[in-house]
């Protein structure tokens, strides 16, 4: 009996990744071959195994997915968790094929022959990294995908960061999480009316419309997403706070009007880079009066992955799909470029379980509106904000990134700080 396609490719596969493949393969023909209880991974063309031999890695396998050539029968999130192994780097001895039994099968299976191109969803960044021109070009890759697209992952609250899950009640949910975070953040910086609030990265306008709200404070919020701003701007003159709220496309290094009695910086200051972080840090502790409290709210690296020899990492998914440029460091790190600056960090949380939970969220709302996401943008980029939403809450359940909220001042000369002496005044 001749070998089938599906097992050809089994066995083509853990020679390329390096690893026994932990699912169950489908091929282009209907063969499969693999753990027979296993989700299924469906090799729709060639054209996929051509992909991950010009990269059998992470990039490699992202490629086939968002081009559609890969696809996923079953739960995503357990395909992601069985391959886990694979993508960080902690997979079992592989077993390998002979060399001329590979070249065979790929030449009978029709698999040799150019690198195909990328996805049109993949981004090739120009200029130099970090500059003014290049962040911007970066954040509108992310952010302006279309204010309707962003509604239907975000859900009302369009907030784009880690919501603040309180209860398990099953009427709370994610809405009620993400107002529960807004106000932790405007708690910690202990806003009151009259207070001037800098909100950088300001996103939708969520946390500018909530502070100046629920705290009767003026709030300028920039952002680089001309999208984000329009829509912001719509939400303040609703809620009639155009006399309060200010949303500006506007980078960060070009503000130039404080003090600002209180800084909040949520889901931004991964985009600036480890490189800028020094003058980053120094711009807001510039922009912010004596006295006056940071709110940092950040994504860490746990485990950061060692340079390689070469000195050149390889390219990520993330980098080439959906953060180009951005970078994460070890809180660590973040809260020493912070105390460098001149802040005293007061107080630091971390809420990685509660980033998975919000990505998970997020990800229920994609898929239950699917079709009308594609319509909005094109299948290949619903497929990467799905793979990149459950792969990333699978990231921050097995500890391989976090987040946190550091909390910073910019103490009186006489070392007075006007911090409460517990934090029973915002962790109720």
């Amino acid at each position: 009996m001749s070998t089938s396609t599906a097992t050809k490719l089994l066995g083509l596969l853990e020679s390329l990744l390096q690893a026994p493949l932990p699912v169950r393969l489908r091929a282009w023909d209907g063969s499969e071959a693999g753990p027979p209880e296993a989700p299924v991974l469906i090799v729709r063309h060639r054209r996929a195994l051509r992909r991950l031999m010009w990269q059998p890695n992470e990039l490699g396998l992202a490629r086939a997915y968002v081009s559609g050539d890969l696809d996923v029968e079953g739960d995503l999130y357990d395909v992601l968790h069985r391959l886990a192994a694979l993508i960080w780097g902690s997979a079992p001895e592989p077993r390998s094929l002979p060399k001329a039994e590979v070249a065979a099968d790929l030449l009978r299976l029709g698999i040799v022959g150019p690198q195909p191109k990328p996805p049109a969803e993949e981004i090739a960044m120009q200029g130099t990294r970090h500059s003014k021109r290049r962040d911007r070009q970066a954040i509108s890759h992310h952010y302006d995908v279309g204010n309707d697209f962003y509604e239907i992952v975000l859900g009302e609250s369009m907030v784009y960061s880690c919501a603040y899950w309180t209860s398990d009640s099953p009427d709370y949910g994610l809405a009620d999480a993400q107002r529960d975070k807004l106000d932790l953040i405007c708690r910690k910086l202990e806003l009151k009316p009259g207070m001037r609030l800098l909100d950088v990265g300001c996103g939708w306008g969520s946390l500018a419309l909530h502070a100046a709200r629920e705290y009767g404070v003026d709030v300028v919020g920039v952002t680089l997403s001309t999208e984000q701003a329009e829509y912001a701007r719509k939400q303040i003159a609703e809620a009639g706070l155009t006399a309060h709220v200010e949303i500006r496309v506007q980078d960060y290094r070009d503000i130039e009007d404080g003090p600002f009695d209180a800084i909040s910086s949520v889901g931004m200051a991964e985009h600036v880079g480890t490189g800028p972080y020094a003058e980053y840090a120094a711009i807001l502790y510039r922009l912010l009066k004596s006295g006056g409290r940071l709110l940092n709210h950040q994504i860490a690296a746990l485990h950061p992955d060692p340079e390689p020899a070469s000195g050149r990492k390889q390219r990520s998914f993330i980098d080439a799909y959906v953060f180009p440029d951005g970078e994460l460091a070890p809180v660590g790190t973040t809260v020493s470029l912070l105390e460098n600056a001149g802040f005293e960090v007061r107080d630091l949380q971390a809420l990685r379980e509660h980033y998975a939970r919000t990505l998970r969220a997020w990800v229920a709302n994609l898929e239950a509106e699917w079709s009308t996401a594609v319509s909005l943008t094109t299948p290949g980029r619903a497929r990467v904000w799905r793979l990149y939403m459950a792969a990333s809450a699978i990231a921050f359940e097995q500890g391989h990134i976090g987040v946190n909220q550091v909390l910073c001042v910019k103490s009186l000369r006489d070392g007075t700080s006007g911090m409460a002496p517990t934090r029973a005044g915002w962790l109720a």
